[in-house]
């Protein structure tokens, strides 16, 4: 079976766009969100002779890919052939064209057999030519909204990012699109045994952070913290999920505070949960703190920046909405009981839900490290919120279940407790005031093109 794809990258030669796919981190920004895909192990780029093995799970099986490079021209082409892996055969060739426009035509031609038997008999053209339809649909939107996010600062200098949080969903993302567009990452680890080369030691709990190998360092983005979602707030939890944000946050500081040579900028996460329960209030950040476990918690986080500020580090306190990612987060706890046609509104279904695009928070990140403009606190949410029962539907629609099935206000409190009131049942109408007053661009202002994007059903 044979299958070609293409699309037009507007005003980027083939060069620029070929070099984004070579550098670290293009074949995780290309692997779509709703496929459980981790690259174990890889050597060599895309050159001839490179490879790499990724470990692919579907449903309750996994199995390893091992596929290599070959017929690199720089600037034009490489292919990946399967060595070893479920497919019979698997042939990947990426070229890129210039356009009669001036932009680039970015063409995937895939040579494929499916394995023999059961197996590969119900692996037919038809469900083949649909998968491969919804993956580069995906990637080609992806492609052109990361180039386009970099060609915004294309001018500036390339920039070393020391970021916290580097493995979890904001930081993973964050970390491959900067290297994608040439910026050097610095991931800050806990755990020595688990550094990689040109990592940073650091231990909130001791006091314990590497400045020295923070001096080479540009801007610092500090996104740690023990989830909220987790587990019942206990008294023992709650202390975890304050300390682990605040002790964090004033190790890092007052750390920056006192180096004459070391970061000029720190953007430190936070979350709308700052403004507690506001009902249909448009909140932009000059609106007051709120009340409740969240509305502390944030408050405490924020103010754990002061010593950088005083210094004359330009701070950010990204207050971020719900990330919308099936890779985890509120929308892959959500997504079984909706493909099962088991979801439905929370409580009333009137509160308001503050939610981002994951691709647009990283790129609102992005844009935050350059744009000196943005300082103190910064609304991370898209600007159209949504009641919980509009949001319900939107996912509904984009799965094609119904959502049917609402859950008492009660349920959720006797289920989750204070986290089940906190974060389920309360809502903030925010408004990214400061950010609509930048020339940053929202590419997913809608909940619903945001959820058809990041699950792959875009029509």
């Amino acid at each position: 079976m044979r299958f070609t794809y293409q699309t037009e990258i507007p005003d980027l030669e083939p060069d620029e766009v070929f070099d984004w796919h070579e550098r670290p981190g293009a074949l995780e920004r290309l692997t779509p969100p709703w496929g459980d895909v981790d690259v174990v192990a890889r050597s060599g780029g895309i050159k001839d002779g490179g490879t790499i093995s990724l470990r692919i799970r579907r449903g309750p099986t996994a199995f390893r890919w091992d596929l290599v490079h070959r017929d690199y021209i720089h600037g034009r082409q490489f292919r990946d052939e399967q060595v070893s892996g479920p497919m019979k055969h698997w042939s990947h060739t990426h070229t890129f064209e210039p356009s009669d426009s001036g932009g680039t035509i970015a063409r995937d031609e895939i040579d494929m057999e499916p394995p023999l038997g059961f197996a590969g008999k119900a692996v037919g053209p038809g469900f083949v030519r649909r998968e491969l339809d919804r993956l580069f649909a995906f990637r080609y939107q992806r492609l052109f909204t990361d180039l386009a996010r970099h060609r915004t600062f294309a001018d500036k200098p390339r920039l070393t990012v020391a970021i916290t949080g580097a493995s979890g969903l904001v930081g993973s993302n964050l970390r491959h699109f900067l290297t994608t567009g040439g910026h050097e990452v610095v991931s800050l680890v806990r755990d020595s045994r688990k550094m990689g080369k040109g990592d940073v030691f650091w231990n909130p709990a001791t006091g314990v952070l590497d400045e020295k190998a923070l001096q080479r360092v540009d801007a610092v983005v500090h996104l740690a913290g023990t989830s909220i979602a987790s587990g019942r707030w206990t008294d023992s939890r709650k202390r975890s999920i304050k300390q682990s944000r605040i002790r964090g946050t004033e190790l890092i500081a007052r750390t920056l505070a006192t180096m004459k040579h070391g970061p000029r900028v720190l953007i430190s996460a936070s979350a709308v949960g700052y403004y507690g329960d506001r009902g249909s209030e448009a909140l932009n950040e000059s609106a007051p703190a709120g009340r409740g476990f969240l509305a502390e918690v944030c408050r405490g986080w924020e103010g754990a920046t002061k010593p950088a500020e005083r210094a004359g580090i330009r701070v950010v306190n990204l207050r971020m909405g719900v990330v919308l990612s099936p890779s985890g987060g509120a929308l892959g706890q959500m997504l079984l009981p909706f493909k099962m046609g088991a979801g439905g509104r929370l409580g009333s279904g009137k509160q308001y839900m503050s939610w981002i695009d994951l691709d647009d928070l990283t790129g609102l990140i992005y844009h935050t490290l350059y744009d000196d403009s943005l300082r103190g606190p910064v609304n991370a949410t898209a600007p159209t919120p949504v009641p919980n029962a509009a949001f319900t539907s939107a996912l509904g629609r984009a799965l094609g279940r119904p959502t049917v099935v609402p859950v008492p206000a009660f349920a959720v409190k006797a289920a989750f407790g204070e986290l089940g009131t906190e974060a389920l049942l309360w809502g903030q109408r925010v408004i990214p005031e400061k950010v609509l007053g930048t020339d940053f661009e929202f590419f997913y202002e809608g909940v619903e093109d945001s959820l058809r994007f990041q699950l792959g059903r875009a029509d």
